[in-house]
C-alpha cells in the first residue's frame, strides 16, 4: 500500500485544541490540511493570525493548515479523513458528515471514549452511524498531551486499525521529527486504554488534590491499568496492548502531568469544587474522564469486570461521594492475589 496510497490532503473535522494540534503534526509533515471549525471565529483566528486562540493560544500554525466552517469545502479532495469532535457529540456530528464523506479513504478517529448508553467504542460508533467498513477506520492513541505535541517536543503514538497496510499509510502521512507513530491491529484494546486512562487520570488528581503522595499515585496508576486491562480483555483485546503506548504510555502521560485536562479536574474536585464548578472552571475544555466513568461502569457491569477506581470516581462525580471518602472506598476493598 505504501507509499502511493499516503494521503497527502487531509481534513480534520474538529478545531479544538487536540485536532488543531493534529492538523499541525500533518502539515508538518508535508501534508495539505483543511482543519473544520465549527465557529467562523476560530477559523477566521486561524485564516488571519495563523493561531487558534481559543484552543491552542501561543501555537503558530504552519502555511499548510487551512481553516474552513464548511465541511463540504474541507472534505472536497480529501485523501483522509481525522475526526476530532468530542467522543459524546460524535454520533450526532457523524449522521452530518457521514454523506459528504470521501468514498474508500481512511478515517482517523481521534476521539477517546465508550458512547453512554450504548457502550460504543468511538470506532463502532463511526463505523454503524456511517455505515462504514470498520477496516477503514484507523485510532489514533497514545501519549497525545496536545500542547507538548504543539510545541514540537518528542513524543511516540500509537495507530491501531485492523488493515495494518491502512495504519501503514496513515503513519508516513503524520510522521514527523518530533512525533512517532507506531501501528498495531488491536483496535479495542487501544480504544479501551484510551478511554480507561481518563478516568484514572481523575483518581490521580483527586490523590495529588488531598496530597497523598507518589505512593497512592503510583499505586492508582498501576492498580488503574490493571483494571483497565481485565475490561479490554473481556472485550477481545490483546493483553499487551495495555503494556504499550496507547496503554502504559498514555497512562501515564495523562495522571502525571499539570497538561491533562482529567488530572487537573481531578485536583478541582479534591479542594471541594462540585462538579459543576470544576468543569466551568476548565474554560470549556473537555474532560472526557467526566462521562468516561459512566459509560466505563457500565461495560464492567455489563461484562462482570470488577473496577474499583473506575466505581469509586463514578461515585465522586455523581453521588456526591466525598473526595476522601474515595481513597477509604478503594482501601476497603476485599483482599485479594495481585
Amino acid at each position: 500500500m505504501f507509499p502511493d496510497s499516503v494521503p497527502q490532503r487531509i481534513a480534520v473535522l474538529g478545531a479544538g485544541s487536540w485536532g488543531t494540534t493534529f492538523a499541525k503534526v500533518l502539515a508538518d509533515a508535508g501534508r495539505d490540511v483543511v482543519l473544520w471549525a465549527r465557529r467562523e471565529s476560530v477559523a477566521e483566528s486561524i485564516r488571519d493570525r495563523r493561531e487558534n486562540e481559543q484552543y491552542l493560544p501561543g501555537v503558530l500554525l504552519p502555511a499548510g493548515v487551512e481553516a474552513d466552517t464548511d465541511f463540504d469545502r474541507a472534505l472536497d479532495g480529501a485523501d483522509a479523513v481525522a475526526l476530532a469532535v468530542p467522543s459524546q457529540s460524535l454520533r450526532e456530528n457523524m449522521g452530518v458528515f457521514r454523506d459528504s464523506l470521501p468514498p474508500d479513504v481512511p478515517l482517523i478517529s481521534l476521539a477517546k471514549g465508550v458512547e453512554i448508553g450504548t457502550g460504543l467504542r468511538m470506532s463502532e460508533v463511526i463505523a454503524r452511524v456511517g455505515h462504514l467498513d470498520p477496516a477503514r477506520i484507523v485510532v489514533l492513541s497514545g501519549p497525545n498531551l496536545a500542547v507538548e505535541i504543539a510545541a514540537g517536543r518528542p513524543t511516540a503514538t500509537a495507530l491501531a486499525c485492523t488493515d495494518h497496510d491502512r495504519a501503514v499509510a496513515v503513519q508516513h502521512a503524520c510522521a514527523t521529527p518530533y512525533f512517532r507513530p507506531f501501528t498495531i491491529t488491536d483496535v479495542v484494546g487501544a480504544e479501551i486504554a484510551g478511554t480507561g486512562k481518563n478516568v484514572i487520570a481523575l483518581a490521580c488528581g483527586i490523590s495529588d488534590g488531598l496530597g497523598l503522595g507518589l505512593n497512592t499515585t503510583a499505586s492508582l496508576i498501576t492498580r488503574g491499568l490493571h483494571e483497565v486491562t481485565r475490561l479490554g480483555e473481556a472485550l477481545g483485546a490483546v493483553p499487551a496492548t495495555f503494556a504499550g503506548l496507547s496503554g502504559l504510555g498514555d497512562l501515564v502521560a495523562t495522571c502525571s502531568s499539570p497538561l491533562s485536562r482529567n488530572r487537573t479536574l481531578g485536583r478541582r474536585l479534591a479542594e471541594g469544587l462540585g462538579l459543576d464548578a470544576a468543569l466551568a472552571a476548565g474554560g470549556g475544555q473537555v474532560a472526557e474522564g467526566v462521562v468516561s466513568c459512566r459509560s466505563v461502569r457500565d461495560l464492567a457491569h455489563r461484562h462482570r469486570v470488577d473496577m474499583p477506581i473506575t466505581e469509586a470516581v463514578y461515585r465522586v462525580c455523581y453521588q456526591h461521594l466525598p473526595p476522601t471518602a474515595m481513597i477509604d472506598f478503594m482501601m476497603d476493598q476485599p483482599h485479594s492475589p495481585e
